[in-house]
């Protein structure tokens, strides 16, 4: 009976993390996209349920632990570039394209290895910048609001030392009640708290395919999906990649219109249901992203209750709130910036102009970003002299095998974690 609770239990933990630690995030996108709140209310609302589905299939279909999330980065990102030229429907026509682009990468493996090969360092000095506008800030609400954001900080402060994976949780759950506290009493109405769907007919503008289209896909991909299958390869399992993206890529256009930005592969708590946490049983931990993933169904069902206490709420505090769920993002993000002393110089250059926010012939700065970073290691690149064998004969690595070294084909059978398109299934 225990065997099978327990998987249960872990999908429910990780359907409630999932939802409370990022919502914030989601809304504070799409509000920042130019959705009223009945629009952010749908998107969220058609994300859950998106989610929920594609989990469920991919579950069931391929008997893995495959986590299913919205793109928390993209949501950032919608933050950092505002709203696009011609407003949400162009946003949402944006949301449509990155979705066909997931699917195009399902369909055509090349295309998802391309988007993996963009350097490390330059892709996350990218997220980086992405990142650091929401991360500051708790800061400033620290300096606008003390007496409101003060506790807010102090029980993630204390919950991120003692319970992790409860921090932003419980930092939300402090938030709520000091809302409820100062919020006016006409701010939460019954209609409000009803959800709904609001859909949008999409428009197109050239801008914004290059400023929020593209980057949205570039985002969703090298900092969910390509992440997501590394956590799923990192406990012995051979996820089906391109079946991964074709279902959360029709998943992303299904909601799009419905205000939602982008569905994708569980990164942060994909490790909730597919470690021995969730069972002891390998085989038994798809349970898990099942039941995580109608959960989170169910969870949309509160999206217009949690769009109302945004919407009464200071700005400044939900932005808080979302800052504190994106701190370990960007502290990865940072670390992969900068790891490679080689290509350092390129990684700040992308981090400065990504974070500075520009707009230029009406593309946003995560593309000027990465543009400028892939151009700075294109014009340092340093050329390594190449390696003379040894006089007498063929190094130690090619002793095994007439100077033929052993090393390729122990990667073809061996699948890495560091690699997990290429050791995924297709």
């Amino acid at each position: 009976m225990a065997g099978r609770v327990q998987p249960l239990l872990a999908g429910v933990v990780t359907a409630l993390v999932g939802f409370a630690s990022s919502f914030t995030v989601v809304l504070a996108g799409l509000r920042a996209a130019g959705a009223s709140d009945a629009q952010a209310a749908s998107g969220l609302l058609a994300l859950c349920v998106a989610c929920g589905l594609a989990a469920a299939w991919l579950g069931w279909r391929h008997r893995i632990p495959m986590s299913v999330a919205w793109s928390t980065p993209g949501a950032a990102l919608l933050v950092a570039t505002g709203p696009p030229p011609g407003g949400w429907p162009v946003a949402v026509g944006a949301f449509l394209v990155s979705g066909a682009l997931i699917v195009a990468a399902g369909l055509f493996p090349p295309l998802g290895r391309a988007v993996a090969a963009i350097p490390k360092p330059v892709a996350g000095a990218m997220l980086a910048g992405v990142l650091l506008p929401l991360c500051t800030a708790p800061v400033r609400a620290l300096v606008e609001l003390p007496l409101v954001a003060g506790p807010v900080v102090v029980a993630w402060l204390a919950l991120h030392r003692f319970a992790r994976r409860w921090a932003v949780p419980g930092a939300l759950v402090v938030a709520v009640a000091a809302i409820a506290a100062t919020a006016p009493p006409a701010g939460l109405t019954a209609a409000a708290l009803v959800p709904s769907v609001t859909l949008t007919m999409p428009a197109w503008d050239a801008s914004a395919l290059v400023g929020l289209a593209l980057p949205l896909f570039l985002v969703t991909m090298a900092a969910q999906n390509v992440p997501g299958m590394a956590v799923l390869v990192g406990y012995g399992y051979r996820p089906p990649f391109g079946a991964a993206l074709r279902a959360t890529g029709l998943a992303s256009l299904l909601a799009a219109p419905a205000g939602g930005h982008a569905v994708n592969l569980a990164a942060i708590t994909a490790a909730l249901a597919a470690s021995p946490d969730a069972h002891p049983d390998p085989e038994r931990r798809w349970i898990a992203s099942i039941t995580a993933g109608l959960g989170l169904a169910l969870l949309g069902l509160g999206a217009g209750a949690a769009t109302a206490l945004v919407a009464v709420a200071p700005p400044i505090l939900i932005e808080a709130v979302a800052g504190l769920a994106l701190l370990g993002a960007l502290a990865t993000a940072l670390a992969s910036a900068v790891a490679d002393p080689a290509t350092r110089e390129a990684a700040v250059v992308t981090f400065v102009v990504t974070a500075s926010g520009v707009t230029l012939i009406g593309v946003g700065g995560a593309f000027w970003g990465l543009a400028a970073g892939c151009l700075m290691l294109l014009l340092f690149r340093r050329r390594r002299p190449p390696t003379e064998p040894p006089a007498d004969g063929p190094g130690p690595a090619d002793h095994s095998s007439g100077g033929r070294s052993a090393t390729p084909t122990a990667r073809r059978t061996r699948p890495s974690a560091t690699d997990p398109i290429r050791s995924a299934g297709t």
